[in-house]
């Protein structure tokens, strides 16, 4: 007999430490993501939405695998997979980063922890970078070891997120910086805590590195939260698309390069340092992306959930591009989504068509992010 928490997936898709206390918490299904389940529903993902920029949401984000590289060749060797200059990241830094293949192409878009000399970690979005890594080391001549430890993250988001990390760990948790990290010991369970998360909110990850614990951490952190407006969530649509922040696979892949989404700033094509794809990102800068990343405003019924297909964009008779996530926010009242289209349909308050699965409709390029642009609310 299939039990009710089964939901379906074989021994080939691993649950994470916190599985048994997401279930117990309410979550209603699970997606995929580095061939781990993922909880994506929770109830209503607008009530989530809310709960997230009002209040605060507990996320189980153990997905977000770990690429452990150490080694006297550690900083070298990291530097070598991704265009961003890391010779200033200190101990104790995280870095939004991509990583690159021969073409240019973003295989992923990562957060970087530094936590020794010689010691990093790389925190994955969707795609199997462990073996990209090791595939690189072998022949790299460099003295490197690189695997995945037992780490498994949480995110706790929103604006109470400090208050509840106050309970947790006392007054000096408030001195973390905005991408730092600090290794810290909750009642026996250890963690690294980071300013980083997937939300554009004020928010903390918190990285376990003993899974047996998952359960008590879990419970820990709901219980210090029950005074702050605490619930549990899953990441948020509304509030990551609102913000402009990527999902790999579907905002980005293996085709895409880093000047058609803006991410120049991310790229150090005069670094001394070389990189996978340095030579392909040379010759993009110099001819300029064919495709640009654009924001958009739907004009139509407000949509009932994300789109879960690619929307054909139409301008002139002509096909430009592709809507690569789209939602409704409740706080804008409109209909916001990231699209790719080719660089000259690259201009706002322009408008284009959209086919969407009920059919086409109008649409204007705007500005991206859509809420908060210079990130001051993650960075407070």
């Amino acid at each position: 007999m299939t039990q009710a928490d089964d939901f379906g997936f074989g021994t080939q898709i691993r649950k994470s430490p916190y599985f048994e206390a997401t279930v117990r918490w309410g979550a209603k299904a699970f997606s995929v993501y580095n061939h781990m389940y993922i909880p994506r529903d929770f109830g209503d993902p607008e009530q989530n939405f809310w709960n997230l920029v009002n209040e605060a949401i507990l996320c189980d984000v153990a997905v977000e695998r770990q690429v452990e590289i150490t080694g006297p060749d550690a900083a070298k060797f990291v530097q070598m997979l991704t265009p961003r200059d890391l010779s200033k990241m200190a101990v104790g830094q995280c870095k939004y980063i991509l990583i690159t293949n021969a073409d240019g192409g973003i295989l992923n878009d990562p957060i970087l922890l530094r936590l020794a000399e010689n010691h990093f970690w790389i925190s994955l979005a969707d795609s199997d970078i462990l073996l990209w890594a090791q595939g690189v080391a072998v022949h790299s001549g460099m003295d490197v070891q690189i695997g995945e430890p037992d780490v498994s993250p949480l995110q706790l988001q929103g604006p109470n997120s400090g208050l509840i990390m106050k309970e947790l760990f006392g007054e000096s948790i408030m001195d973390l910086k905005y991408y730092w990290l600090r290794e810290v010991d909750l009642d026996g369970i250890p963690l690294i805590v980071s300013r980083t998360g997937w939300s554009s909110e004020l928010g903390y990850e918190l990285y376990l590195r003993d899974g047996s614990q998952g359960d008590a951490l879990w419970e820990r952190i709901m219980a210090a939260g029950q005074a702050h407006g605490l619930k549990p969530g899953h990441t948020s649509s509304i509030r990551r698309i609102e913000g402009g922040m990527l999902s790999y696979h579907a905002d980005a892949d293996i085709g895409t390069n880093p000047y058609e989404l803006g991410f120049d700033r991310l790229v150090s094509l005069d670094m001394e340092a070389d990189f996978i794809g340095k030579a392909a990102l040379r010759r993009i800068s110099e001819e300029g992306p064919k495709r640009k990343q654009v924001g958009l405003v739907i004009e139509c019924d407000p949509l009932k959930g994300p789109n879960t297909r690619f929307w054909t964009i139409n301008q002139g008779g002509n096909e430009i591009g592709k809507v690569t996530s789209a939602v409704y926010s409740p706080r804008l009242e409109k209909n916001i989504a990231l699209a790719m289209v080719v660089a000259d349909a690259a201009v706002l308050g322009a408008s284009v068509e959209v086919v969407t699965q009920s059919g086409p409709v109008t649409a204007t390029v705007v500005e991206r992010p859509f809420y908060d642009p210079k990130k001051q609310i993650a960075a407070a």
